[in-house]
């Protein structure tokens, strides 16, 4: 039986961050344990085949460089600093290694072209082995979900979704509005049979969550006020830029 009631408390988005700490940043991690958080946080390849903690395709945000992180080896992400800091692009196993078990993981798995699912199911599960702590996986992209749960039935596994989306979230390709709809409304849960449903906030509720058995995510939710909003449709929050009350 998996073990599923940790998703219901609160996630720190990307790490505890602010203005002084960078999101998907060691300190970030930190400051969550510290505080007791659990953790939501990025994961992807960067371009020789290494795990790293970022959000974005792009570096530019974080960090001021136009390149992809799609296009940088590990070695060249480490050399750059997110948003003004001393703070590096974490690997991810320098993540794990920071938080040790000590809270929750939330991992997502960003969409990335040209990456099979069996790939990156195969590449984060190496790393995952012998991690002590608990963890869940989740993304957009359902046919990672499908892979690490085939992977792995032992780990929860989950649905990333939106009510809206824009051509730029798929890439600019021709079937982006067959996609954002997909997604919308989860059309995939049927064969990827998620252990969980990560909807972001506004997008609540939807017939789809309100008939779900497992534990409903909103995203991302920025204040006490929204906490009040999200806690109405689904089960706890993935927050930022404030403490959640629960």
């Amino acid at each position: 039986m998996k073990e599923l009631d940790f998703l219901r408390e609160p996630f720190a988005h990307r790490g505890l961050h602010n203005t002084e700490i960078p999101e998907n940043s060691l300190a970030a991690f930190r400051a969550a344990v510290e505080r007791g958080f659990a953790i939501e946080t990025d994961v992807r390849f960067s371009a020789d085949g290494r795990l790293v903690v970022f959000h974005d395709d792009d570096l530019a945000r974080m960090t001021g460089d136009e390149r992809s992180v799609a296009d940088c080896t590990a070695s060249e992400l480490k050399r750059l600093r997110l948003g003004g800091t001393h703070e590096q692009i974490p690997l991810f196993s320098e993540l794990l290694r920071t938080v040790g078990g000590k809270v929750p993981l939330l991992i997502e798995i960003k969409n990335m072209r040209g990456v099979k699912p069996k790939k990156i199911a195969a590449a984060l599960f190496d790393a995952l082995e012998g991690y002590e702590g608990k963890y869940a996986i989740q993304s957009f992209q359902p046919f990672y979900v499908r892979a690490c749960r085939k992977l792995r039935p032992d780990v929860p596994c989950g649905v990333l979704s939106a009510a809206r989306f824009r051509k730029e979230d798929f890439g600019g390709g021709a079937f982006w509005k067959w996609k954002a709809h997909c997604i919308k409304n989860m059309t995939f849960n049927f064969t990827v049979k998620p252990d969980f449903v990560s909807y972001d906030l506004y997008g609540l509720p939807t017939k789809k969550t309100e008939k779900f058995k497992g534990p409903v995510l909103a995203w991302t939710v920025r204040s006490e006020e929204e906490e009040i909003l999200a806690r109405k449709n689904a089960d706890t929050v993935i927050f930022e830029r404030y403490l959640p009350r629960y």
